[in-house]
């Protein structure tokens, strides 16, 4: 819990685990609402339930009318495609499905790493409306849990509830709208030992996101963060963490990190942030409020 005294919504959604800490305890309304807002955003960007939009995508061609949110989530991706040169896509969910992270979880390989097709060729995505001139498995799990954090956010605060921490499995978003509040101190899990931190980092207002090689991970070094042109799981970066001051977009940007320097990200994003390589070297920006232990 981030403050003493403060209470904790839990529940599940999205394949993870949520708490929503608050002051008081959340009235029954908010909480039904706020399950409505994760039901909502699971119907729609789903690829392991049949019913949801993207899986129409993948069963077919044609123009898909999504939830006011992509209109955000597009031009995130559309970035970051660019500055990856095509390694970080929406359309990875083929060639995870290919590596086993399936809607069975089965975790076993259908063949060898399949690359994502390339964007320009069968996708168009305007707004709120995606068009495919192909079969296509959309999958937007590297900005995805970010944005239904900050969604989850302004629900609260529409409800007027203007303090709240919200931790979707690791990935954190502090409301912190008192300047006079303490900042939170969270630690960096350690990439391969989950008991362990290798550092420290203080969070105010923002968030705080981080992917990692060891989570979803399965088989012979086969993990969830695959290069989009060619299938293959990144072997260069074991973990990333992003600070920014929305959680789609530093949960997109610790994505990104696998695949793109932070430097070179920094001249289009402002975010702060920490990769730690295979080699055991890091790199971070300066103003990355952390302690990493020796």
């Amino acid at each position: 819990m981030p403050h003493p005294g403060w209470t904790d919504f839990s529940f599940d959604g999205i394949g993870t685990r949520w708490e929503i800490s608050t002051p008081s305890p959340l009235p029954g309304r908010h909480r039904r609402r706020l399950l409505e807002v994760v039901a909502d955003y699971d119907a729609a960007w789903s690829r392991f339930r049949p019913d949801s939009l993207v899986a129409g995508a993948a069963r077919q061609p044609g123009s898909y009318r999504l939830p006011a949110g992509a209109a955000a989530l597009g031009p995130l991706y559309g970035t970051l495609y660019r500055l990856s040169n095509g390694a970080m896509t929406p359309l990875i969910g083929g060639s995870l499905e290919q590596l086993g992270y399936d809607a069975a979880y089965s975790l076993r390989p259908a063949g060898p790493p399949v690359p994502a097709p390339r964007w320009e060729d069968v996708l168009d995505w305007d707004g709120t409306v995606l068009t495919t001139r192909a079969p296509v498995v959309i999958d937007v799990g590297a900005a995805g849990k970010g944005q239904l954090a900050d969604l989850l956010s302004a629900e609260l605060l529409a409800g007027g509830i203007g303090d709240h921490f919200i931790d979707a499995s690791g990935d954190l978003l502090n409301s912190a709208p008192d300047p006079g509040t303490a900042p939170v101190e969270v630690a960096l899990e350690h990439p391969y030992d989950s008991s362990r931190a290798i550092g420290t980092v203080s969070l105010g207002a923002g968030a705080l996101c981080a992917s990692a090689a060891n989570r979803r991970a399965w088989g012979d070094g086969l993990h969830h963060v695959l290069d989009g042109s060619t299938g293959v799981p990144v072997r260069t970066v074991v973990a990333s963490w992003a600070m920014a001051g929305t959680a789609m977009v530093a949960d997109a940007l610790a994505t990104a990190l696998f695949f793109v320097e932070g430097a070179r990200l920094r001249e289009e994003f402002d975010f702060s942030w920490l990769t730690v390589y295979t080699d055991g070297h890091a790199e971070y920006s300066t103003d990355f409020e952390g302690v990493l232990f020796s």
